[in-house]
C-alpha cells in the first residue's frame, strides 16, 4: 500500500538549442497492490515515451525515484509548477 502520493513534474528547455523536454513520474499501486513507478517523458507537447517500474515495496520505489530526480536536476531539469499534472498517464 503506497502511505502518500508521489508525483513530480519537471521541464528542460532551452531556445538556443531547440530544447523542450519534460520528464514526469508518479508512485501509485497497481492492481496486485505493489508499488508501481511510472515515468513519461519527451518532447513538451507530445505524448513522449511511458515506462512502468514494479516493486514489491514502497520504499524501493522511493530510491528509484529520488535517484530519477537527482539525475534530472544535474542535467538541468527544473520544477514547473503547474496547477495539474499533464494527462500523460
Amino acid at each position: 500500500m503506497i502511505t502518500q502520493p508521489y508525483h513530480l513534474y519537471v521541464e528542460r528547455t532551452d531556445a538556443t538549442k531547440n530544447m523542450a523536454r519534460f520528464y514526469a513520474m508518479a508512485i501509485e499501486p497497481n492492481l496486485f497492490g505493489e508499488a508501481c513507478l511510472t515515468r513519461c517523458w519527451g518532447r513538451i507537447g507530445t505524448n513522449g515515451q511511458t515506462m512502468s517500474h514494479h516493486f514489491k515495496t514502497e520504499r524501493e520505489a522511493v530510491v528509484l525515484f529520488l535517484d530519477l530526480l537527482r539525475q534530472k536536476k544535474r542535467r538541468g531539469y527544473s520544477v514547473t509548477v503547474r496547477q495539474s499534472c499533464p494527462d500523460i498517464w
